[in-house]
């Protein structure tokens, strides 16, 4: 055995390279020998120097950083507190104080913050750099304010926005910190602000108030003893959830009472799971000394809101101890994959700028203080890398933004995050959720099987016949008996009669257990609004059942489509509190029955049961319903449930299995006395109550299996079409069950008819899942089906490995996913692809997986809008993606990459121009252009033309839409890479140099005009070069080019003093009478006419023999 370990070690470095085509005999062995990390092997071949350079460095700064973080923000152990009712003063230590504080900075911290995120990137600190150098005399170039005034507006419009904000974020904090409560003590109530409340206070909250910290119920003004909130803004479900009082304190005569007794909670330290709490309620003063458990259904988490009754609790945790802020994780500050790719470009442009500039130098023959020279070509050349770059691509986001959320065929989109539009362009993967993003989160009962007996849609009168009959009147039962029974012994004929309804009777009976265990087993309470003021109110005794406006309320919309299906075959939940159940028959009677236990249903357990005692009969029966998984082991031998499931499961039902026990009452009495000392206990409670459960979950009787429907979203099935063509990868990750996920997959067409599936077997150890992992690499061209739990294996011993072949698949499926496991393949797809990710999803367990990915989308559905709020973008239906993505992605992202390059592009030719013309000046670092030239050059001459670049389109929406093969050609990333870039180097080059040698070659008698002519030149190059690029023009393009020339040739006329030649010359001034003679013309139309006329012809003979593919279309 040990030989057998050595050796297994020895080689799992060799089974980690090798590709997984081998069977291992020695896997079962503890997991604990195999910890070998694919992924920490495959980081090490990539690293090199390059690695050495950046990313070693890059890692020193940020353990040092990390380091730095910790030691300022070391927090306090959090622990377990014993809190003394409404006597704060008595609490052990000092808890962290109710504040909520969502502001990034403070008066202090606001300009050095907002500062330090613009200057880490390297384009503005670039920019900071040759604008502080003007400050020197020796290597002052020009006016001060052509470097200082661009710079300072960005940074102006940047701390203005940020600004803005902080003050929105300050006024959030405040009004909630200043929220007014009623606060309990001994002299009566008192007004608190919600920033003032303490642990141990006692506090009382109003209908459809915010409840301000975690708190744990004591009373109710509803006489249920129990109250319903809204958890929305918590977990992102819009259905109420029922919360229960302490009975002890619920008991009490009166509020005040609540200070004569004398008792504590004692409550678990706090923790991130807002489904689980453990703790006790002890009361002192009474003999015996009173103790009853605490669960979750005795909580008042922070930030839901009361949505009946006016509820009184005691504080347990505040401040960022609360569940809600323990849960909030900061959103991380996303950057998109163009504005990386613009930032290495100028990173090169930089580097040609030093290299040009060592070139001057040095063809000057580094004479005198050629150091001091060399920094004045460095500044000399720092248009190069236009500060107008970052502003009009900042401009062209918000532009985009506002023609996304404008568009009418996409209504009630927001855009969230307007840093990222170009990213809908780029995207690879796109991870979607399932229930209420691909469905619609609209239950509908299909199916009832009763092993022998199946009812579907159109069957479901005969169950409602049958009802009616078996709750008929007893008397008439009797004589129908008594009837039947004397004619079945007269005759031959009448046995053969009597067979007919005795079998009936056998199916009826069956059919009127199943609904009755239907009606009483769930967690679903009737609401009742009143006509009066409109408020809901839980259903009392006395309220009128027939009520019209009844509606159901549940934590899972399987239960209320359940009860909604009893209430339409003739069984109807009227009336429920936290002791008594009430049922209407078909002919009015109410049936009530006492609820003993309830056993909620939890993700582990995967059922949920109750615990009833009918009084009218006294009987006792345990009812069950939860997943067939865990029901097959609890019911008793069958031989049809499995196949049914599955069968319901391939027609996309979502399956219930429902059970039933008949206890006696010794039975229960002594389940009841182990339970209540289960739940009495501080440790392994979970696992002490759940043991006692299980005692009598066994050989329980089946009574009928469910099936209900989760109907897809409108569109579907043709949006999740266009994208596959368009390219890009789905991958559906869903907490859902594997048959279910399966099988939606199919309806959607997730998976195509014609694909495999490969269901990926569940797997606990390595050895298992190197087998599976061989088994699926063999496969072509098929989808995967893979749990969570096998998922959890792979990626810890072959992560590498199975992300490479899920990453082949044309769709993968998750099922059983966690939120946490969401956010991980989000997270493993970016690393091990490099391409562009996009999640979906529309509930609070999604939000995880959308702030992890490059581009999040939300949607707003009926989990609430916790999911749309955390979200980049958010949308209003799931068929929305396909233009998102096709025409608004698409274009923004060849936007984008145009306005970019032709940005550069115009302070390329400007450098150019600025070269030449210190090379023929004796390689003097001398500037061409004065003053309020360079201003006007990049801002009022030439920026309404150039940015009217974001309103081209190459082909139309329609046509987007109905070739979505187009989408593919930008994931290759063609419209902005190093070749195009080079391209764009060279016409810079190839222009700036015609411009000015044209200039110097035209005019040789008349000097002076130098400036002049070649920044007339110039401006009709630019001005001609935006139209050449235009695809499709729009009329403020045009507006935008008549609008330039004309500020140009109105400066021409009034600003002649900044068109002489600087300080070459005695006489500066611009002869204005030239501008108009006819040599002035036609020369400047000749050099205009070179510079452009080239590249004219040669992109007329690029679309007539290798045109683009839009061009094939749009022609």
């Amino acid at each position: 055995m040990d030989r057998t370990r050595f050796s297994v070690e020895d080689d799992s470095s060799i089974l980690d390279e090798m590709p997984l085509m081998m069977s291992e005999e020695a896997f079962e062995n503890e997991e604990s020998d195999y910890q070998t990390l694919p992924r920490a092997r495959l980081a090490q071949r990539r690293r090199g120097l390059g690695w050495l350079l950046l990313g070693a460095w890059k890692l020193l700064c940020g353990s040092c950083c990390d380091c730095l973080l910790r030691l300022c923000r070391r927090r306090k152990e959090l622990k377990a507190r014993t809190v003394w009712l409404g006597c704060p003063e008595k609490c052990e230590e000092k808890y962290s104080k109710n504040i909520i504080k969502n502001q990034k900075y403070n008066i202090l911290t606001f300009v050095p913050g907002v500062l330090y995120q613009q200057f880490k990137f390297f384009l503005n600190l670039y920019f900071l750099v040759v604008a502080c150098s003007q400050f020197v005399p020796s290597l002052k170039i020009g006016y001060l304010y052509t470097y200082w005034a661009p710079l300072g507006f960005v940074l102006a419009v940047t701390m203005v926005r940020e600004a803005v904000d902080e003050v929105r974020r300050c006024r959030r904090d405040t009004d909630m910190n200043s929220q007014l409560y009623s606060k309990l003590t001994v002299r009566g109530k008192i007004q608190v602000k919600s920033s003032d409340i303490q642990v141990g206070d006692l506090i009382i909250v109003e209908k459809n108030q915010r409840i301000p910290a975690d708190m744990v119920f004591l009373r109710t003004s509803e006489k249920t003893g129990a109250c319903f909130i809204r958890t929305d803004q918590l977990d992102g479900e819009t259905d109420w959830k029922l919360k229960v009082a302490v009975g002890c304190t619920q008991r009490l005569p009166a509020v005040g009472d609540l200070f004569s007794i004398k008792a504590f909670v004692f409550a678990q330290k706090p923790q991130l799971d807002i489904h689980s709490f453990e703790g006790n309620f002890t009361r002192e003063d009474s003999d015996p000394q009173i103790q009853e458990s605490l669960s979750i259904e005795n909580t008042l988490w922070a930030s839901t809101v009361v949505a009946s009754g006016t509820v009184i609790g005691v504080v347990i945790y505040t401040g960022k101890e609360t569940r809600s802020v323990l849960n909030t994780s900061s959103a991380k500050n996303k950057v998109g994959l163009l504005d990386l790719e613009l930032n290495r470009l100028t990173k090169a442009l930089f580097l040609a700028q030093v290299v040009l500039s060592i070139v001057m130098v040095a063809l000057q023959g580094f004479v005198g203080p050629w150091f001091r020279n060399l920094f004045r070509f460095v500044v000399l050349f720092s248009y190069i890398i236009p500060i107008s770059l970052r502003v009009n691509l900042d401009m062209g986001k918000s532009a985009y933004g506002w023609m996304i959320m404008k568009d009418e065929s996409i209504p009630g989109t927001v855009v969230r995050t307007s840093t990222i539009p170009e990213e809908l362009g780029r995207l690879v993967y796109l991870l979607t959720d399932k229930t209420g993003t691909l469905t619609q989160n609209e239950m509908v009962f299909k199916r009832l099987h009763l092993g022998t007996v199946s009812y579907g849609a159109d069957t479901m009168d005969e169950i409602q016949s049958h009802i009616v009959r078996s709750y008929g009147q007893v008397s008439a039962q009797v004589t129908h008996q008594a009837s039947s029974s004397t004619t079945g012994g007269t005759t031959p004929s009448g046995k053969s009669q009597t067979a007919g309804p005795r079998v009936r009777k056998s199916v009826s009976s069956r059919i009127h257990e199943a609904v009755k265990a239907i009606a009483l087993c769930h967690n679903v309470t009737p609401v009742y609004e009143s006509h009066g003021n409109g408020e809901t109110e839980s259903a009392e005794a006395d309220q009128d059942f027939t009520d019209d406006n009844r509606t159901y309320q549940a934590s899972s919309p399987d239960e209320v489509a359940l009860v909604r299906w009893t209430e339409s075959v003739g069984l109807t939940l009227v009336n429920r509190d936290l002791t008594s159940l009430q049922l209407k028959t078909p002919s009015g009677q109410i049936l009530s029955f006492h609820i003993l236990q309830i056993f909620p249903f939890t993700s582990e357990s995967k059922r949920m049961g109750i615990i009833v005692r009918e009084e009218s009969t006294g009987e006792i029966t345990f009812y069950m319903k939860g997943a067939d998984v865990a029901m097959a082991s609890i019911v008793q031998y069958n031989d049809w449930l499995e196949e049914e499931c599955g069968n319901m499961a391939r027609e996309g039902l979502r399956t219930l299995v429902v059970a039933k026990k008949s206890l006696s009452e010794e039975q229960y009495q002594d389940f009841e006395s182990r339970y209540s000392q289960a739940k009495l206990s501080l440790h392994d409670r979970a696992l002490k109550v759940a043991a006692v459960v299980e005692s009598l979950e066994r050989e329980m009787e089946l009574l009928c299996l469910t099936g209900v429907e989760d109907q897809l979203q409108a569109d579907v099935r043709p949006t999740l079409e266009l994208l596959r063509n368009a390219g890009i990868k789905i991958w559906m990750l869903t907490g859902d069950k594997l048959e279910t996920a399966t099988c939606i997959a199919k309806s959607s067409h997730l998976v195509s008819r014609s694909q495999d599936i490969h269901v990926f077997r569940s797997v606990s150890n390595r050895g298992e899942a190197h087998l599976e992992l061989n088994a699926f690499r063999r496969k072509h061209d098929c989808a995967l089906v893979i749990s969570g739990d096998s998922l959890e294996v792979c990626l810890r011993y072959y992560e590498h490995e199975f992300v490479e072949l899920a990453c082949q698949c044309p769709a993968v499926v998750c099922c059983r996913c966690s939120p946490t496991q969401k956010a991980q393949i989000v997270t493993l797809l970016q690393q091990h692809t490099a391409n562009r990710t996009c999640a979906i999803g529309d509930g609070g367990n999604d939000v995880s997986m959308i702030q992890a990915a490059d581009c999040g989308i939300g949607i707003e559905g009926k989990e609430g809008k916790q999911a749309s709020l955390a979200a980049d973008f958010s949308i209003t239906q799931f068929r929305h993606v396909g233009r998102l993505l096709m025409v608004h992605g698409r274009n923004s992202y060849k936007r984008s990459a145009a306005l970019g390059q032709f940005v550069m592009h115009r302070g390329m030719i400007i450098s150019t121009m600025q070269a030449v013309f210190s090379s023929v000046f004796y390689f003097a670092s001398v500037p061409l252009y004065q003053g309020f030239l360079m201003v006007g050059y990049a801002t009022i001459f030439t920026m309404f033309p150039v940015f009217s670049l974001v309103l081209d389109q190459d082909v139309k929406p329609e046509m987007a839409l109905l070739y979505p093969e187009l989408y593919k050609d930008l994931t290759k990333g063609r419209s902005l890479s190093f070749k195009t870039f080079l391209i764009w180097v060279l016409i810079s080059i190839y222009q700036g140099g015609i411009l000015m040698y044209g200039a110097l070659l035209l005019f040789e008698s008349e000097f002076v005009h130098v400036v002049a002519i070649s920044f007339t030149a110039l401006i009709l190059t630019e001005l001609l070069m935006v139209a050449l690029t235009v695809r499709t023009w729009h009329w403020l393009m045009v507006v935008a080019e008549l609008f330039s020339l004309a500020c140009y040739l109105a400066s021409l006329a009034f600003l002649s003093e900044y068109f002489g030649t600087g300080r070459l010359s005695a006489k500066t001034l611009l002869d204005r009478s030239y501008i108009t003679t006819w040599p002035f013309l036609w020369k400047v139309s000749a050099i205009t006419l070179v510079s452009c006329l080239p590249l004219y012809i040669i992109k007329y003979l690029k679309r007539k023999f290798s045109p683009p593919s839009y061009s094939k279309l749009s022609s």
